[in-house]
């Protein structure tokens, strides 16, 4: 009897922290903390992935309206079928792959070990937004004299949004790669007539499209960068906690 009421004081005395239900049977520590945080993850990476899909949607209808009011991008009369004079699929389409973009940055800065730490504030997240949507505007409403000297300046500016707001190896390779696949997935669809580009100069698309691409995967980042910094810091916090 001595034993049990001993072991409940100790169990009292260190926060529940380790559990004794005789004198028997030994002591197991609480898994109270360790399935909060695992909780408190998977709802953080949801929130993240909800916003990080409502910003693509929403960055897609903007800038989607721009390219058609200019007539650079043209859909089938059948296609648009809303107030944005968009395709119905391409802002779940953009939400998705921003969603992917942002949640894949701070999991592949985790996996290398070089968290990002350049201009880790919501200000420069929110100018490196403007920049894009300033580079995309550019694209579709910027007179140049030819087509190379538009993307050759698209592509000044987009190494130069890299360069100011991220600076990261894995941030330009990931750019780099998601602007290729996207630039590939395009002229697909365009190959098979889901929609097409006035006075295509690459193949079946415009030559600065791969810079914009680059443009967004880097924007993409960076707020998915932004947001995880707030979970690891509720993270810390809950962890100093229990």
């Amino acid at each position: 009897m001595s034993i049990t009421l001993t072991a409940m004081s100790n169990s009292a005395g260190t926060g529940g922290q380790q559990e004794w239900s005789g004198p028997g049977q030994t002591p197991g520590p609480s898994r109270g903390p360790y399935i909060s945080v695992i909780t408190n993850r998977t709802t953080n990476l949801l929130i993240r992935g909800a916003m990080l899909f409502s910003v693509g949607v929403f960055l897609s209808l903007v800038l989607n309206l721009l390219q058609v009011q200019r007539n650079v991008t043209l859909f089938p009369p059948d296609v648009i079928s809303s107030i944005f004079s968009s395709a119905w699929w391409v802002p779940p389409c953009c939400g998705t792959a921003s969603a992917g973009i942002g949640l894949l940055y701070p999991f592949i800065d985790r996996r290398l070990g070089e968290p990002h730490k350049f201009k880790r504030e919501w200000s420069s997240v929110m100018r490196c937004v403007a920049v894009f949507v300033g580079i995309n505007h550019a694209s579709a409403k910027v007179d140049f004299a030819n087509n190379v000297q538009l993307s050759l300046t698209l592509a000044a500016l987009s190494i130069g949004l890299w360069w100011t707001f991220d600076r990261s190896r894995s941030g330009f390779g990931l750019g780099v790669s998601f602007a290729l696949l996207a630039t590939l997935a395009t002229q697909v669809l365009v190959y098979n007539g889901v929609f097409q580009y006035t006075s295509p100069d690459f193949l079946y698309i415009r030559s600065w499209l791969p810079c914009i691409f680059f443009a967004g995967v880097i924007t993409m980042g960076n707020i998915g960068r932004q947001l995880a910094l707030y979970e690891y810091k509720f993270i810390q916090e809950k962890t100093h906690q229990d």
